[in-house]
């Protein structure tokens, strides 16, 4: 296929996806093969919390709307305008999948086939059905792609390199298993915000979605804030209180009353509002309805610790205090050319 076809695969998806929102499915007469698959996307979206209990709509559609938005031909462009992509010899790609947060593995995907590869793939438990139709959507624009998508029931064989995303544990796995092969391996990441007492209601309206959306099961979910010594947290909690109903769904109610309990058992000081508990502690990952505070003495020493204990961290979150850091509301909208723990997957691929 040349590259101007992928990259059109990719667009007519992007305008598919585009007809998908919480407030209202909108069917667009200009969008390809929508007889087909328009209701049957409609009902996937509303079996997704059936499949995975924290799939709920509106997180689903969240993410939808997050990839509608990136398969646009201006940012399929610019993200790989870089890369002189030649492909004479398609390699199978190993694709080994997490499955917290809906379609996050779909970048992978996209990067694999993009490349001009062909991609093996084997999906989580948790996440077995919405990259699966998109896939026989793409398929039906483009059918030469069904012989370079290929999804793996049992073992992965068979494959010229893999990336892997997953547990700490189970990269050492991934790392012993596929040391003959070119790879990536994944390991577990968190993302932090840094504060500085200065900021706007909004911007902490807004790191409020950092926390919770996708109930804080992503590696760019904010499970970590920094603070200046004496830093008080009343606006903080005032801010994040747009976010209460979060405790009426029941696995992150389970989730909140028992990390609650276990923390109160071991004596520890907590700062609690009914549906968030935060915790001093020196570590990055914080469980499900809880997130870590930790105070620093200078922006400049935090800074150079944070650029050592980088393998620990995804993204940064702050009102431009520290390098490299994103606005407040933006970790769950990375764009194409922002790369998981920072590897050029296209580079990787290209390179095989």
């Amino acid at each position: 296929m040349a590259q101007n076809d992928k990259k059109r695969v990719f667009i007519e998806l992007g305008k598919f996806l585009t007809q998908f929102s919480e407030q209202e499915n909108r069917k667009d007469s200009t969008v390809l093969f929508n007889d087909l698959f328009f209701e049957d996307f409609e009902n996937l979206i509303l079996l997704s919390q059936s499949h995975n209990g924290w799939y709920t709509p509106g997180n689903v559609y969240f993410a939808i709307q997050s990839w509608a938005k990136a398969l646009t031909e201006a940012d399929l462009e610019k993200w790989l305008s870089p890369y002189s992509i030649e492909i004479i010899e398609p390699k199978n790609i190993g694709l080994i999948l997490a499955g917290n947060i809906p379609l996050v593995g779909f970048h992978d995907f996209l990067s694999v086939l993009i490349s001009g590869n062909n991609v093996l793939i084997k999906t989580s438990s948790n996440d077995q059905h919405l990259l699966p139709f998109l896939a026989k959507y793409i398929i039906a624009i483009e059918p030469e792609l069904a012989n370079k998508i290929t999804f793996v029931e049992g073992k992965l064989e068979n494959f010229d390199a893999v990336i892997a995303t997953g547990s700490n544990n189970t990269a050492r796995y991934f790392e012993y298993y596929f040391k003959d092969k070119p790879s990536i391996i994944r390991k577990n990441r968190n993302s932090v915000a840094v504060l500085n007492g200065e900021e706007t209601k909004e911007q902490l309206v807004a790191l409020g979605e950092d926390i919770f959306r996708y109930f804080g099961l992503g590696c760019r979910n904010i499970s970590k804030l920094f603070v200046p010594k004496g830093y008080s947290f009343d606006a903080f909690f005032e801010a994040i209180f747009k976010y209460q109903d979060i405790i009426h769904y029941e696995k992150y109610a389970n989730n909140y009353d028992y990390n609650k309990a276990v923390f109160l058992m071991s004596n520890f000081k907590l700062l609690d509002n009914g549906f968030l508990t935060i915790k001093e502690d020196n570590s990055y990952a914080s469980p499900i309805s809880s997130v870590f505070y930790e105070y620093y003495d200078s922006i400049e020493d935090l800074q150079t610790r944070l650029q050592s204990e980088n393998e620990q961290i995804q993204c940064i979150v702050s009102n431009k205090l520290v390098e490299n850091s994103i606005d407040f509301g933006n970790t769950q909208r990375p764009n194409l050319w922002d790369y998981a723990d920072n590897v050029d997957t296209i580079s990787f691929l290209l390179t095989i």
